[in-house]
């Protein structure tokens, strides 16, 4: 027994002594903490105000635009500091310190895309007024953090901009999928994430009762995390001044509008990215082969810090490989390398600095050809009544005949493109005559009426352009699109449509659901004459949508996200499971089912996923579904027949992020449910008596 003991205490000491040599050796790798008190004095360098108005949205005013960039971080700090954070963790690939184990894919893959190779080889090449915003950008988030210490993660402190660069290369090729094609790569199989979505649309005054050009900005974002959407109105003495969408790290206006002209963004899914089997000597597994010779990987080593519980952070090592042709990932089935759109991009800031400064549409379109952002949608409108889409990206310039949609032969350098198609190649339509434009993750050929859309034929097929319609894009042409005569009112019911079109993937599965021989199941064939008589929409109040939404949002992911997903008779299968078990019925109204719910609120809502009103729900263990994505931060954006800006906005919980004490928590969804907007107040006359705070950051 004592001998048992003995052993039992070596065990217990040798554990102990283990975990306080990880803690030391994490301790030692944190950079040192800056001074407190020299955080905070960085306020004294800039001259902001910070107004909250009715609904807490920031109004910042800085006589600079450095000025308005430190009050612009200083305030989404207040309202999301957690998320803030934790955005510039993921991109210093930290995040698995604080996160533990689950994190650590995406540490690696910052290591594996070079973010920050990419970021300190050419930050100094960034303009330096931009570099001046970024780094009061991070000011502002420094300032906050010193001021509440206890809210610091750490290693944190302090932000540079540095980091606001590397968040930016880091971020943008998951738009497009890369994170998807990663996925496939090293975890066949696994479940799709939520599809990437979106609608923007204009209108010209041609197609206007009154002669008002309109806009919308209606992205589809998840409602919490480091891609949310935060409003607010940015105003600096030297001409920068918006109103719209910031990312958690983004110093810049994403989308929105300024006086003068607007823009919405939606995701596109071109073919950006090719994936090569590599052939590995096997005499020597450091070779790779290529063009009939064994050409060595460039092979470096990352340490991943993996919190295990408490303090215990466990070091990692990871070899990261990468080939002529790109990152590469060395999987169990086979090693392969990846080429991708925006693989080495540093600009992107460089573009997005110029598409808040345009003034006219030849300026934005100017901003649009730096050319730096890998893909993304743009639908555009102005004050003077121009519209526009572009089918933004860095489309590969793939000279060679091959099967690119598939995984390509790693051994020949003949498929290793170079560089990208000019932007002249880009698809877009400017003005139309039918003075409509829109997307909704959709092929670009169908952008506006038949008569003026985008010929396939014009675009070499090597671009690997969508071609694809959702139901979101049917209903934009079976509303908007026979609508001659738009006014505010017909404006909003068409955004806010719940229906499914005939031609929609959604009635296919119908279609194809109700026409299986039920063999004698009771339960599949009520729901098949349920769904028979369903009127195609997704209302609270409707007994069908439920078995329509419930099978068909699982088969939507995958399809988005290029993977197989269930069959719809198994998806429809487990959707009769869910509501027998839960509801007692096959048919209970939508709203039973789908709720939005966001501290005490938990309310019915609207629509479902592919509606032209988004809604993608959270599967709960009471067979309620909860909101979680879709239509998030939506926009309104009119200039009247003499160019005069109006302009509303609804968000799908309110400013306050993450302070569930606020009562910005969620002030704006009872509106969001109600299908209803607020007003933006965009200038200082319209700011007036709207005031609930204002206050001077640091000071």
């Amino acid at each position: 027994m004592k001998w048992v003991l003995r052993g039992i205490g070596a065990l217990v000491a040798l554990v102990v002594l283990a975990a306080v040599s990880l803690i030391v050796i994490d301790r030692l790798s944190l950079p040192k903490a800056p001074d407190r008190q020299t955080l905070l004095d960085r306020a004294k360098a800039y001259d902001v105000h910070v107004r909250r108005d009715d609904w807490g949205v920031p109004h910042i005013l800085g006589k600079t635009d450095a000025d308005a960039a430190f009050g612009l971080g200083y305030a989404q700090s207040e309202d999301d500091f957690g998320t803030l954070q934790d955005v510039v963790l993921a991109t210093r690939g930290v995040l698995a310190r604080d996160k533990g184990k689950d994190a650590a894919p995406t540490d690696y893959v910052t290591a594996l895309l070079d973010v920050w190779p990419t970021t300190n080889a050419h930050y100094g090449d960034l303009p330096a007024p931009l570099r001046k915003v970024m780094e009061a950008y991070a000011d502002g988030v420094n300032v906050y953090a010193a001021q509440h210490p206890d809210k610091v993660k750490a290693g944190l402190l302090p932000l540079t901009g540095r980091d606001i660069e590397a968040g930016f290369v880091f971020k943008q090729p998951f738009f497009y999928g890369l994170d998807g094609e990663l996925k496939r790569l090293t975890t066949p199989g696994a479940p799709p994430p939520p599809a990437k979505g979106s609608n923007g649309l204009a209108t010209a005054p041609s197609r206007s009762a009154d002669g008002a050009t309109r806009l919308l900005v209606n992205s589809h974002q998840p409602y919490t995390g480091p891609v949310a959407w935060y409003e607010a109105v940015v105003e600096s003495g030297e001409g920068w001044h918006v109103a719209g969408g910031f990312f958690p790290g983004s110093p810049f206006m994403l989308h929105g509008h300024n006086a003068d002209l607007g823009w919405a963004n939606t995701v596109s899914k071109p073919d950006l990215v090719d994936i090569y089997r590599l052939t590995i000597n096997p005499a020597n597994k450091n070779q790779y082969r290529l063009d009939g010779q064994w050409k060595d990987f460039d092979r470096r080593y990352v340490t991943l810090r993996v919190k295990l519980f408490g303090p215990i952070v466990l070091p990692v090592r990871k070899a990261v490989l990468r080939s002529v042709h790109g990152p590469v990932l060395e999987t169990d089935h086979g090693v392969f390398a990846i080429r991708y759109a925006g693989m080495g991009e540093w600009r992107q800031p460089v573009q997005y600095w110029r598409l808040n400064h345009a003034r006219d549409m030849a300026e934005w379109r100017a901003a649009i050809a730096t050319h730096a952002i890998p893909s993304l949608n743009y639908v555009y409108a102005d004050k003077a009544g121009n519209i526009g889409f572009v089918h933004n990206g860095q489309y590969p310039n793939r000279a060679v005949q091959a099967d690119w949609s598939g995984i390509l032969p790693g051994d020949r350098s003949d498929l290793i493109w170079q560089g990208y198609l000019p932007v002249e190649k880009t698809p877009q339509l400017w003005n139309p005559k039918s003075g409509l434009v829109f997307n909704s993750n959709n092929t670009p050929f169908r952008a506006s009426e038949d008569a003026d859309n985008l010929k396939p034929a014009d675009f070499p097929a090597t671009m690997g352009l969508q071609t694809n319609m959702t139901n979101r894009a049917w209903r934009a042409l079976e509303t908007f699109g026979t609508d001659h005569a738009i006014t505010d009112a017909s404006f909003r019911a068409h955004k806010f449509d719940i229906a499914f079109s005939d031609r929609s993937s959604v009635m296919d599965m119908v279609r194809e659901v109700t026409a299986i021989d039920p063999k004698g199941d009771a339960d599949l064939a009520q729901a098949q004459k349920i769904l028979r008589a369903w009127d195609k929409k997704a209302d609270v109040h409707d007994r069908g949508a439920a078995l329509a939404a419930l099978m068909s949002q699982p088969v939507l992911f995958a399809r988005s996200n290029g993977d197989k997903g269930p069959a719809p008779i198994d998806s429809l299968r487990a959707a009769i499971k869910q509501l027998k078990t839960h509801f007692g019925r096959l048919d209970p109204e939508w709203g039973e089912v789908n709720r939005i719910r966001r501290g005490a609120v938990n309310l019915p809502i609207d629509g479902a996923a592919d509606t032209y009103r988004s809604v993608w729900g959270r599967p709960e263990k009471d067979g309620t579904t909860t909101a979680e994505g879709g239509d998030t931060f939506i926009m309104f954006v009119t200039w009247d027949r003499a160019g005069q800006l109006h302009s509303e906005s609804i968000h799908q919980f309110g400013s306050a992020t993450l302070d569930a004490k606020s009562p910005h928590y969620a002030d704006q969804t009872p509106l969001f449910v109600a299908m209803k907007t607020k007003p933006v107040w965009f200038t200082e006359d319209q700011l007036k008596g709207h005031i609930k705070a204002n206050y001077r950051p640091g000071r």
